[in-house]
């Protein structure tokens, strides 16, 4: 009688056994193919550990920890809409930060707020029409979902109550033309509509689908004839070609709002993630984006115009090293002189509000806080000369 014998019962370990079987019937796990080492989430904190550590020193750990926790959100008041949304909101503990913040006359126009600084004195106007409702320091209550009016307008928009600041800070006057070169999705744009001083806003992106938002946005907040071609016009191509594309040395004021690593998405959301190993030649290469948008702002704004410059990231290089280097090319390359606007002022306005970054040499930042966890939000204020 004949019989086989496994020849697996004469090895006496599994690294025997590895060397036995025919290498054609191993199978190695394609790691790269099946499942990535290190998600898009924690790839950002990693780069964010390394590099913030270093920019922020020991005020990393508390941002670190904010940035990780629950955000909170404003909601901007619709001032179209006919619902008492002021009421409920207040009812539930919200206050306007905005016009706690300011001084307003009695006819409801804005006035003048002189900031003490150490060094100087300046004066800021904010205007009266922008409203935007919080919960108090501390409390991480959440907002309800708006409800619409019986013309089925919304009551009011949620967002970063910190992303409302470069809107308030670029201060446009009455009759004032404004361009909104990086608008999507739209909650800035919605604010500059909502202080009711622009004659005409000319708003683009280059994203299709983001566009789509935006306008899905307007129609749910705006009355028809704030849309009219006169007053408002939407387009959908690269803010990099201006100079090829649209009017030069025209605007009143530009808000230039631009893609970047949007630091608290990149932390908890996988999905769209700037760190995903799609999209990291995308990430190298924004502060080369970033810079050529803020040129194209400058070259859109009138001779003594303003452009504000924003971001929703911490990063240095993307902030003020992006100012730095197109305030150099537009003098350099283009003949734009420019000056940087001091916005210590109106930051001293909402420091009961915001907590802000200290000791910034270029631009404003407001800074992730537990009790008040808001932003990141940088913003820049530049005028242009010549």
């Amino acid at each position: 009688m004949s019989f086989r014998v496994n020849p697996r019962l004469l090895y006496k370990n599994i690294e025997d056994l590895v060397r036995f079987t025919q290498k054609r019937h191993r199978v190695k796990t394609k790691w790269a193919a099946t499942r990535p080492k290190v998600s898009p989430s924690d790839l950002a904190l990693h780069n964010f550990d390394a590099s913030y550590g270093l920019q922020f020193g020991e005020l990393w750990p508390s941002v670190r920890v904010s940035l990780l926790s629950e955000q909170k959100y404003g909601a901007l008041f619709n001032n179209f809409s006919y619902d008492d949304t002021v009421t409920q909101l207040q009812s539930v503990g919200c206050r306007d930060f905005v016009t706690a913040s300011v001084d307003i006359t009695s006819d409801g126009a804005p006035r003048s707020f002189t900031g003490d600084t150490s060094s100087h004195h300046s004066k800021v106007s904010i205007t009266p029409n922008v409203r935007c409702f919080v919960f108090p320091k501390g409390d991480t209550s959440r907002f309800k979902a708006a409800r619409q009016d019986r013309h089925g307008l919304l009551g009011y928009y949620l967002m970063d109550a910190a992303s409302l600041l470069p809107v308030l800070a670029l201060d446009v006057q009455k009759g004032e033309s404004v361009l909104d070169l990086c608008a999507a999705p739209g909650g800035k744009t919605l604010a500059l509509l909502q202080a009711q001083a622009t004659r005409f806003l000319w708003v683009n992106d280059w994203s299709e689908s983001r566009m789509s938002r935006l306008q899905r946005t307007l129609l749910s907040f705006l009355p028809d004839d704030l849309c009219s071609e006169d007053k408002l016009r939407i387009t959908c191509f690269d803010g990099r070609k201006w100079q090829e594309l649209g009017p030069e040395n025209t605007f009143d004021k530009v808000l230039v709002d631009v893609p970047c690593t949007t630091d608290r998405h990149s932390l908890m959301e996988e999905n769209n993630n700037i760190f995903s190993r799609s999209r990291t030649k995308e990430r190298q290469n924004l502060p080369l984006c970033q810079t050529q948008l803020l040129l194209s702002g400058l070259q859109a704004v009138r001779r003594g115009g303003e452009v504000m410059y924003a971001t929703c990231t911490l990063s240095q290089l993307q902030n003020q090293c992006v100012v730095e280097q197109a305030m150099r090319l537009a003098e350099e390359e283009l003949g734009i002189c420019t000056e940087v606007v001091d916005l210590q002022p109106f930051t001293a306005l909402f420091k009961d509000t915001f907590h802000f970054a200290p000791d910034m040499n270029l631009g404003v930042m407001v800074l992730p806080h537990l009790t008040a966890n808001f932003g990141p939000m940088y913003f820049c204020k530049l005028r242009r000369l010549a």
